[in-house]
């Protein structure tokens, strides 16, 4: 009486397994519509359709924006420094009663101050913004795109002086609106 195979781990060595052919042929599978599930389901090789890094791209932008509210601090400091020495001058100009150079005076300081809340308006938003890189969603990327558009658009107002700011509005949109930047924007987060 003879056992079956003294190997229970497979045929000896050399000698190639004969596998049973039952049924029809493996046909490959065609693609799915759909693309490839989320997960990967364990693939090697398998691109993840979303980054796990912020692009770099997108790094730029959040660089550009805190150097944005850095110029903007200093700006900030430069108005509020104007802002005392036409305060001051508004006071030696009362002795004098020039009526005309008093409400030049004035309307100065009231520009000065309106200046003073866009700086402080927009370094805020610009530091908010480069904050929310990291975990924020399309409504960040959205407000990004606005703050460059306004950025520029206030910054040619003043295009000898906002010449930096312009161009720096002009990367910030440009780096946040590419394909990386939507893709980065877009992902889910758990």
């Amino acid at each position: 009486m003879s056992y079956p195979n003294p190997n229970p781990y497979g045929p000896p060595p050399g000698q190639q397994p004969q596998q049973p052919q039952y049924g029809y042929p493996q046909q490959p599978q065609p693609p799915s519509p759909y693309g490839p599930y989320p997960g990967g389901g364990g693939m090697s090789g398998m691109q993840a359709p979303y980054p796990t890094v912020m692009p770099g791209g997108v790094k730029a932008a959040r660089v550009l924006l805190f150097v944005l509210s850095g110029l903007n601090l200093i700006g900030l400091v430069l108005a509020v420094m104007g802002l005392g020495d036409v305060s001051k001058a508004s006071h030696e100009a009362t002795l004098d009663t020039a009526a005309d150079n008093v409400t030049a005076m004035n309307i100065g300081k009231g520009v000065l101050i309106a200046a003073i809340v866009l700086i402080v308006i927009f370094s805020v938003v610009a530091i908010t913004l480069a904050l929310q890189f990291a975990n924020g969603g399309s409504g960040v990327r959205t407000g990004t795109i606005v703050f460059g558009v306004a950025n520029i658009m206030l910054s040619l107002f003043t295009f000898p002086i906002g010449l930096v700011h312009t161009i720096l509005g002009i990367l910030v949109l440009v780096f946040v609106s590419k394909d990386d930047g939507n893709a980065w924007f877009s992902r889910p987060r758990y």
